[in-house]
């Protein structure tokens, strides 16, 4: 079910240092390339400034959990693919949580750290927020080749995986080459980095509350406050 496209910031806290790991930024991602060179005749559309952040469970969960990621980072990764199912299978699922997902490009690659999320975002955009969980997770699987320095290879992979997945390859991978949502991002980034203090990915909050991006922490917090 499409959403109301209306951004949502959460609470304001202090920056908590990142469990065992996390991402603090990194490399330039290479050369920029263009969706004509994989046969896509996408027309330019206007940048994006605003859309609600992607979210699962019920709105009137009793327990709201919030994560900032970075598509580059391994270690939101290791969050994406490992924590938040079982977030999902034991709250989300259950009623008990409501799952928001935050943008917060450090930038780790100076490419696909913005293309990746520009990707994402083009998803949502189109389809619905599930949608976008189920096209971030693919994604994170395939964040190996999305961080090498071959662009053409990066977009022809990301048209593929999106086909794959039911939706409009090329759109998607015009919203990543032209960086479409651009400013919807810098504004994310900015609330995260100079607004909220945040330094690292992935940052997790509970009911506006900083914890450790780990299962054992995560759970814990959960069954605490729920």
């Amino acid at each position: 079910m499409r959403q109301t496209r209306r951004a949502y910031l959460a609470s304001t806290v202090g920056a908590l240092t990142l469990g065992t790991a996390g991402c603090l930024g990194g490399s330039d991602g290479g050369s920029d390339g263009t969706v004509e060179d994989l046969g896509c005749n996408v027309p330019e559309r206007e940048p994006v400034d605003s859309l609600p952040s992607p979210a699962i469970g019920p709105e009137d969960a009793t327990v709201v959990v919030d994560g900032w990621e970075d598509f580059a980072c391994p270690h939101c990764a290791t969050f994406s693919l490992e924590v938040l199912p079982k977030l999902q299978t034991e709250y989300v699922d259950e009623g008990i949580v409501r799952y928001r997902h935050h943008d917060f490009p450090l930038p780790v690659d100076e490419w696909w750290s913005w293309r990746g999320a520009s990707a994402a975002r083009q998803v949502q955009d189109e389809a619905d927020d599930e949608t976008f969980f189920q096209f971030s997770k693919t994604l994170y699987e395939n964040q190996s080749t999305f961080r090498r320095g071959d662009t053409d290879e990066r977009l022809s992979t990301l048209q593929r995986l999106a086909d794959d997945a039911g939706l409009d390859g090329c759109s998607i991978a015009a919203a990543a080459s032209r960086d479409r949502f651009r400013p919807l991002l810098e504004a994310e980034r900015t609330n995260a980095a100079d607004e909220r203090g945040f330094r690292g990915t992935p940052t997790i909050l509970v009911n506006g509350n900083q914890v450790n991006p780990t299962w054992d922490a995560l759970e814990s917090t959960i069954e605490n406050v729920r």
